[in-house]
């Protein structure tokens, strides 16, 4: 039998939306992260999935979700608001598109509310994330940056649920928050090291020290707790990870790039460690691959 993971200092985002994309059964795919020891999970409230129609909502999908991981023991970071994990980071329902910008924001809270009063009482449920990356302007369909809206989404989780921590996330690689809002319940920044941009992969030229230097001011400045939200372990290349071939998909993610950037990340000394690309391991589990995972579960023991 596989151990826990330490769920005290690794987690793994899980996301239907990147499991279909991958065209594998979700369930499979949360119970194969399970069986292999994950305990800590950062699970996705998708607008358009829950909402498809304004005012009737469908969380079957969620609430399975939820129920797998709490009968194995385990936690959750629950993300709230139109900007979650994945393309294409804004998950606008359709319908909002015919609304005003008030309206938007009066439709987004109400839905944001009946998420929170339906899971509040899940032991399970340890932290809430609101928004992701709220404040990145350069990535991302249908981007809207409302910084009033924002803080009218952190009053209402703090005032529905006032003893669940609402975490938020730095805007991009290099950001610290200075605005409010600063959410009391700490600071996730992401970890990034191979991208494909304007046609040819590059190589992060941040090191260590610096994200050390900004999780030393977030700590002790501004008092909060920091960790990595989002460290990458899965390809960024010219096209959708399943649109491209193994061996393209190791120019930017290889069992040596999970390997280093792991290695890399414990560097940092910021947990939890939130890993990116679960879904994409147990994709290539699938087709006979082993070393991807195999290079995931050596560098955390290491």
């Amino acid at each position: 039998m596989i151990p826990h993971i330490n769920l005290e200092k690794y987690g793994v985002s899980f996301s239907l939306k990147q499991c279909s994309g991958f065209g594998v059964d979700p369930q499979a795919c949360l119970r194969w992260l399970l069986r292999h020891g994950w305990r800590r999970f950062r699970i996705m409230s998708y607008w358009n999935e829950h909402e498809k129609t304004q005012g009737k909502y469908d969380f079957t999908q969620l609430d399975w979700q939820i129920a797998m991981v709490e009968k194995a023991g385990g936690v959750i970071t629950l993300c709230l608001g139109v900007k979650q994990p994945r393309w294409p980071e804004y998950h606008w329902p359709s319908w909002t598109a015919q609304l005003s910008s008030q309206q938007k924001t009066k439709a987004l809270l109400d839905y944001i509310q009946a998420v929170v009063e339906r899971y509040r009482d899940k032991d399970c449920i340890v932290s809430y994330q609101l928004e992701n990356e709220a404040l990145l302007s350069n990535f991302g369909r249908e981007i809207e940056i409302d910084r009033q809206r924002l803080r009218s989404e952190y009053t209402l989780v703090h005032e529905l649920d006032p003893h669940t921590p609402i975490y938020m996330s730095t805007s991009n690689g290099w950001g610290v928050p200075v605005r409010r809002p600063i959410p009391w319940g700490g600071i996730g920044f992401s970890v990034y090291t191979t991208m494909y941009q304007k046609g040819a992969y590059r190589r992060t030229v941040q090191k260590p020290w610096l994200h050390r230097l900004r999780k030393w001011f977030i700590r002790y400045a501004l008092r909060r707790p920091v960790f990595i939200h989002e460290l990458q372990c899965e390809p960024w290349g010219p096209k959708a990870i399943w649109q491209m071939d193994a061996r393209e998909q190791d120019k930017s993610m290889s069992p040596q790039h999970i390997m280093r950037n792991i290695t890399w990340a414990k560097a940092i000394r910021a947990y939890p460690i939130d890993f990116w690309g679960g879904e994409w391991w147990y994709w290539r589990w699938q087709h006979g691959d082993k070393t991807i995972w195999q290079a995931v579960l050596q560098s955390m023991g290491k």
